[in-house]
């Protein structure tokens, strides 16, 4: 399963965050954006609840985070 995880971050602080966010195993890629997010990753696990230890316990805690909005992918078209 994979999400797409939209993170904010303190002010001067995205530069900080992307290469360590970057470090984070289950984080397949992670990208700067202009907008009410700073970064959004794409986080790859085998199911939600893998998607949400990694946002929890692996992304919140990096520091400059303030917020994140996880989005899982579907099937559904």
């Amino acid at each position: 399963m994979q999400a797409y995880v939209l993170i904010q971050t303190e002010i001067g602080y995205s530069l900080k965050v992307l290469p360590a966010l970057r470090e984070v195993s289950h984080v397949k890629r992670a990208d700067g954006v202009i907008g009410p997010y700073d970064i959004v990753a794409l986080v790859d696990s085998s199911d939600i609840d893998g998607i949400g230890k990694v946002v929890v316990e692996s992304i919140q805690i990096i520091p400059g985070v303030t917020r994140t909005l996880t989005c899982p992918l579907t099937e559904i078209i």
